[in-house]
């Protein structure tokens, strides 16, 4: 049976990533889709862990090629998805998630509308603003330029199939692994797996 796409989006230090993270880390039919990126290494990042980090120009060549499913340019870097390894992975019958943002959503639904979506929203703006200074990753301005962003991003949010109130962590993370539990539990999806228990109880 093929795959199920996931995509999870949030606004700039919404916690995406560390809710992304410990879902993966209970989760072991779940691949989550390395994005290749025209920006720089934050620290503690790996090219091929976090990212592929790639030249501007490589990036566009790649783009002509039509080898990104979805694309986008984020506070002026390029991000992009492989088309070939998600079409593999699901292929194989792999759920894979994707951590993009809205306009990359938008995008992978037009392709894959069968795709669940997710946005994780922070509990108020301050709390957002907090959480970007203590991650220490950027400077004020771009503190300031993820701020003026993130109503935009945040409008978008209706677009999602699911919303995710990170307040709590532990509650966000719970409710994130409570929609990818649900999903599998279909009755689609565990028809097949369980074809021959069903031909036994039925006989």
């Amino acid at each position: 049976m093929q795959g199920t796409l996931y995509i999870v989006s949030s606004p700039s230090g919404g916690g995406k990533t560390s809710l992304v993270n410990a879902l993966l880390a209970v989760t072991s039919h779940l691949r989550l889709s390395i994005s290749h990126t025209t920006r720089s290494p934050r620290s503690g990042e790996k090219h091929g862990d976090n990212y592929f980090f790639v030249h501007k120009e490589q990036f566009e060549s790649m783009q002509q090629q039509q080898h990104f499913l979805e694309s986008a340019n984020v506070f002026g870097h390029l991000y992009g998805t492989s088309r070939v390894w998600v079409e593999e992975e699901l292929t194989k019958g792999i759920d894979v998630l994707l951590e993009i943002d809205w306009q990359g959503a938008r995008q992978i639904k037009q392709n894959f509308p069968t795709a669940i979506s997710i946005y994780i929203l922070p509990p108020s703006l301050t709390a957002l603003e907090q959480r970007l200074r203590a991650r220490g990753q950027d400077d004020e301005s771009v503190i300031e330029r993820r701020m003026r962003q993130a109503t935009t991003e945040i409008s978008h949010c209706d677009e999602y199939d699911y919303i995710i109130v990170n307040e709590s962590f532990d509650q966000a993370a719970a409710e994130l692994q409570a929609i990818i539990a649900a999903e599998r539990l279909k009755s689609k999806r565990q028809l097949h797996v369980h074809g021959t228990l069903l031909q036994d109880l039925l006989v």
